[in-house]
């Protein structure tokens, strides 16, 4: 079996949307208002922006963690 990118999937728009329509349609095909069904559907979508900032910056601030910025100060003794 194949490995799984979760991080990529986890932030893909396509997968949120598709979870987030299911879930609308479900609702809607359960008896409940479209009202409620387009309040869930932004909850989910609300969430899926929150999950991709939190994932797009850990994996931006793992990625900065090896580089050292260092700034290099002149000795003031070897210019005299």
């Amino acid at each position: 079996m194949k490995n799984v990118n979760w991080v990529r999937k986890l932030t893909s728009r396509k997968l949120w949307t598709a979870a987030a329509s299911f879930v609308s349609m479900m609702i809607v095909a359960t008896g409940g208002t479209e009202n409620t069904a387009a309040q869930v559907t932004a909850l989910i979508m609300a969430g899926a922006s929150v999950v991709a900032y939190i994932i797009g910056e850990g994996l931006t601030d793992s990625a900065n963690a090896g580089i050292e910025v260092g700034v290099e100060i002149e000795d003031a003794e070897k210019e005299v």
